[in-house]
């Protein structure tokens, strides 16, 4: 049966506890999720959205139990993704004549999705359905976070329909904001924000003012994920508001990945280093390849800069780090400061792929990084910890002292043609006997690649 939440208005949705992954795989949802549905009885009668279709069946009957199905004047379609849209072909079904109010691009996509010829009512900003004693006034919505959404405000009941705005992953059976750990809500629906919404900030910071100005009294917020927000709704537009402003906290996060623990190891004398430099300021390490993507996404939504670290593997990055970057880049995260880090055995090149795609990324680049050949040694490792104090001071906008001596230039390096090892001058070869700041014109004639073994006359211009 449904739930009222006021005379007219019933939660009439579903709510999924066994749900873990969204959006195929893309969106972890540890806390389940809820597809809500409402109805709205006046003099007309009224259904905001449907359910994912694996419950479809389930939506129809129990809608069924609540209101004949042939008294549903209209189905209103706020947005025509599939766990909003699923259980619609089950219900026309039922009532193939029932007109479906949705946005132009909405039936588009309802066309695309299911091939029916339904009864579509086009509506765009400022169109009325008057019920009786109450109105619904739809406000298109774009790109929040699909082209065809719109949001419903119910006058009378002073109620907005917000479908994936506002809304979070988030289960419960008690419906409203004030029945939950607060905690756990603010993190969830951070966590949505940050993941599903945040390259459409400027949108969203438009669109909200767009409402403000419309001075709507506002009891409730009722999104089609998660809680209803009643108890203080004012609480996340403001915060919409704010997370659409370039948003950071104090905090620098660590995203890395590591074959032989070299490059966790350097990960956290830099987040010592970084403590060093400011013990105020949040720091948190996250390996790409065991925690969870979204949380580390999140966690880089929250930061004012961040480090991305990888091994060097077949002369790049590894898959994890590859895919975070990927998926940042394709949130479009804002005011934030960046660097890489990373260990290696011979070509090292895994930190400067990684700047080119922080900074293809729109983060801004502190510096070139740094990169430790093989395990850190003592001396590495308190070099990890120095350059994490200089980052530190970077991430606060205190630019990082230059030296008075000039570096010195020791030449070119150069890099094996058989294995890809490369010859930094200004490092040497401790391991072959020798020392940092030998030429590569000065190696012995007898000297060879410490990877494959082969002469220095392999050996090219990198």
């Amino acid at each position: 049966m449904g739930k009222k939440i006021t005379d007219k208005v019933t939660w009439v949705g579903k709510v999924d506890w066994e749900l873990k992954r969204f959006h195929g795989d893309e969106f972890s949802t540890d806390r389940g999720s809820s597809y809500n549905a409402y109805l709205i009885q006046d003099e007309k009668t009224v259904l905001i959205d449907t359910v994912w279709g694996p419950y479809d069946r389930e939506f129809v009957k129990r809608l069924a139990e609540t209101v004949d199905l042939n008294r549903i004047d209209y189905i209103v379609m706020n947005h025509n993704e599939s766990d909003h849209s699923g259980a619609l072909p089950e219900l026309m079904r039922r009532i193939p004549d029932t007109p479906i109010v949705c946005t132009k691009k909405g039936e588009a996509i309802l066309r695309g999705h299911y091939h029916e010829d339904w009864h579509f009512i086009p509506v765009k900003t400022g169109d009325t359905l008057n019920l009786g004693e109450t109105t619904l006034t739809f406000v298109e919505a774009p790109m929040l976070h699909w082209p065809d959404t719109m949001f419903s405000y119910l006058s009378g009941e002073n109620i907005l329909f917000s479908n994936d705005g506002f809304g979070q992953h988030f289960a419960t059976e008690s419906l409203y904001d004030d029945t939950v750990d607060p905690s756990a809500l603010r993190y969830e629906a951070e966590k949505y924000y940050a993941n599903i919404l945040n390259l459409y900030s400027p949108m969203v910071t438009r669109k909200i003012n767009e409402i403000l100005a419309m001075h709507l009294p506002l009891d409730m917020i009722c999104p089609s994920h998660g809680v209803i927000w009643k108890n203080d709704p004012g609480w996340i537009v403001n915060q919409y508001l704010k997370w659409a402003d370039a948003y950071q906290e104090n905090q620098i996060t660590l995203v890395y990945d590591t074959m032989w623990q070299s490059t966790r190891k350097m990960a956290e004398a830099i987040a010592e280093g970084i403590r060093r430099a400011d013990p105020a300021v949040t720091v948190k390490l996250m390996n790409a390849a065991r925690d969870d993507k979204n949380d580390i996404l999140t966690e880089i939504f929250h930061s004012k800069a961040i480090l991305v670290g990888s091994p060097t593997v077949n002369y790049g990055l590894t898959h994890a780090i590859g895919g975070i970057l990927e998926m940042a880049r394709g949130l479009k995260f804002k005011n934030k400061k960046a660097a890489a880090f990373g260990s290696y055995g011979w070509s090292g090149d895994a930190p400067a792929q990684i700047t080119e795609q922080l900074a293809a990324a729109g983060f801004e680049i502190v510096d070139d990084g740094i990169k430790i050949l093989w395990v850190p040694d003592a001396a590495a490792t308190e070099a990890c910890r120095t350059y994490g104090e200089g980052f530190a001071r970077a991430a606060a906008g205190d630019a990082r002292p230059e030296s008075d001596t000039p570096a010195a230039d020791f030449g070119p390096s150069y890099v094996c043609s058989v294995c890809g090892y490369v010859y930094d001058p200004a490092k040497g070869d401790p391991d072959g006997g020798i020392p940092a700041g030998t030429p590569f014109a000065d190696l012995p004639d007898d000297w060879c690649c410490p990877v494959c073994g082969v002469p220095k006359s392999k050996f090219n211009p990198a």
